[in-house]
């Protein structure tokens, strides 16, 4: 090595040190996690559950933000513009960062180019739901009937997720059912315990309890696999439509530009709360979500493939974006 390489290879060692530094001592201080939903929602649990383990593991506190509304914007929006300290993560789902660039015209974000991913956090399935006084018993009786009064039939959304799993199931199962938007999956359910909607499919957390106190039939689930919570209810796979898979996932992110350094540091925390007992014993098990973690790179390919995916759900759909 000759004395210019040495040089060059010694200031290159020199610029890095800062950021290897303060990733090694991070964090200093309070993290604060941004939640794009309501306090009580998944999304809060599993924000507060991991920020409870990564209290234990730095002796730093977690600070919740929920920044709820407008489909995820204003979360978004707040944590793209924050500092790029890794000291404000935006803990989210598919909503934000993979379909709400095909529901709207205009983002306040770019899903995209405003964030670093950290990591995947977990993967969820949803449940088809009817009130008990339905005819149809079985996806398949649902389907039928479906099929014989086109449009007579309505589903509830309160959620991108809830949504587009209706839509999938009426492209697979060619049926034609009329959409009722709801601001959120627990309203939905309150007009399907009334028997005002006839249908919907929505997360375990909204639904499952509905089920198990007698209120609401489980039709299906809409994960490839059962749900531990639910093993008898087979998936909508099993039920008749071949090849039917539509969950949601959540993740968390970083500003653009935040250091890698840094980000790397935050996907160790992240990955290691989201396996820890403490967090399996008060989100992942109670909710049955899948413990579903990712390093950075893994986590931008995954939400580019999701992206992809919901874009085409939508398209299909003839669905226009607002």
């Amino acid at each position: 090595m000759n004395r210019l390489t040495t040089l060059a290879v010694a200031a290159a060692a020199l610029a890095l040190a800062p950021a290897l530094s303060q990733a090694q001592a991070f964090p200093e201080k309070p993290i604060t996690f941004v939640v794009p939903f309501a306090a009580g929602t998944a999304t809060d649990q599993i924000a507060r559950a991991l920020g409870n383990a990564i209290t234990a593991e730095t002796k730093q506190s977690v600070v919740i933000d929920n920044r709820a509304g407008a489909s995820g914007f204003i979360a978004s929006q707040f944590v793209a513009k924050a500092p790029s300290d890794g000291y404000t993560v935006l803990i989210t789902t598919n909503t934000t960062h993979a379909a709400n660039e095909h529901l709207y015209k205009k983002l306040p974000y770019d899903p995209v180019k405003d964030f670093a991913p950290i990591a995947g956090l977990g993967k969820g399935g949803q449940i088809m739901v009817v009130n008990p006084t339905f005819p149809a018993k079985t996806v398949a009786e649902f389907i039928a009937l479906a099929k014989k009064e086109p449009g007579k039939y309505s589903f509830g959304s309160g959620s991108s997720s809830s949504r587009m799993a209706g839509e999938l199931l009426q492209q697979m199962a060619d049926i034609k059912l009329l959409h009722v938007p709801y601001k959120s999956n627990t309203l939905a359910v309150t007009d399907l315990l009334g028997n005002q909607i006839h249908m919907m499919i929505t997360d375990t957390t909204t639904g499952l309890p509905q089920v198990k106190a007698g209120k609401l039939r489980a039709l299906g689930m809409s994960s490839a696999a059962r749900s531990p919570l639910a093993p008898d209810v087979p998936t909508i796979a099993e039920a008749g439509v071949k090849g039917y898979e539509m969950g949601y996932w959540f993740a968390a992110y970083a500003p653009a530009k935040t250091p890698p350094a840094v980000v790397k540091r935050l996907n160790e925390l992240l990955v290691k709360a989201a396996k820890s007992e403490s967090a399996k014993a008060a989100f992942y098990e109670p909710t049955g979500t899948e413990v579903f973690t990712t390093t950075p790179e893994e986590m931008a390919k995954f939400q580019t493939a999701e992206s992809q995916k919901w874009g085409g759900i939508v398209k299909a759909a003839g669905i226009q974006a607002e």
